[in-house]
């Protein structure tokens, strides 16, 4: 059950970008501090908290459906989640940690850290809502975190140009999706990447990334957990 001294829910975006080849597929992942206080040293994908500004953030094209519509599913009670700013964040905190953009030429202007540079509108048509997990009580932060997946083809510029990030994420690297789960992971992290790997696995390595029928949705608001599918 939930205790009084647990920390308020917030929404979080993260972003699992894929580079796939006839040789097999990677995924960018980076190492959190040791100092932090949310999952020190574990390896993650970029993403983080969804900030106030993230509701007005200009983008070039909005989050397609059923993503939309799916990020506004089984909304927390007061707490009703923005999917765009949602979207918004996701593509916020890639540029920032890993310095990559997700963008097109030609739509607003944001004042993002790499958009504003190069005149680039963020993008979140390519994004694909694949997992929901909502932090168990009890620990320090608690996030109700949505996962997209993003092909590394839809980047703007060098995928391996991180010269633009920041220094929350260390050892940024595309990892082997065959050896990412070798890595000191948290569990919600395993739990993904064995989706994403069967995700990817189910299709050709030159063919879109397919429609996830539903999204698993590790929901934790409760006194008791409860595992659901989004559809």
């Amino acid at each position: 059950m939930n205790s009084p001294a647990d920390p308020p829910i917030r929404d979080a975006a993260t972003m699992i970008l894929l580079r796939r080849a006839a040789s097999g597929a990677s995924v960018l992942m980076g190492m959190r501090g040791a100092k932090a206080v949310f999952m020190p040293s574990k390896y993650v994908f970029p993403g983080g908290a969804v900030d106030a500004e993230d509701a007005g953030a200009p983008l070039a094209r909005k989050l397609a459906e059923p993503h939309l519509r799916r990020l506004g599913a089984e909304p927390r009670e007061g707490a009703g989640s923005n999917p765009d700013a949602i979207a918004a964040a996701a593509l916020r905190e890639l540029a920032e940690e890993t310095g990559l953009l997700i963008g097109q030429t030609g739509g607003p202007r944001s004042p993002w850290p790499g958009y504003a540079e190069t005149g680039l509108g963020p993008d979140a048509s390519t994004l694909s809502y694949v997992f929901r997990a909502i932090t168990p009580p009890g620990r320090p932060r608690r996030f109700d975190a949505h996962f997209f997946v993003a092909d590394a083809a839809a980047i703007s510029g060098d995928p391996e140009d991180f010269g633009r990030a920041c220094d929350e994420l260390s050892h940024l690297h595309w990892v082997p999706l065959t050896e990412a789960r070798a890595l000191n992971l948290p569990f919600i992290t395993e739990v993904v990447l064995a989706e994403v790997a069967e995700l990817v696995g189910s299709v050709a390595h030159d063919a879109p990334l397919p429609l996830p029928d539903t999204v698993p949705f590790f929901d934790n608001r409760g006194p008791s957990p409860r595992f659901s599918q989004i559809v």
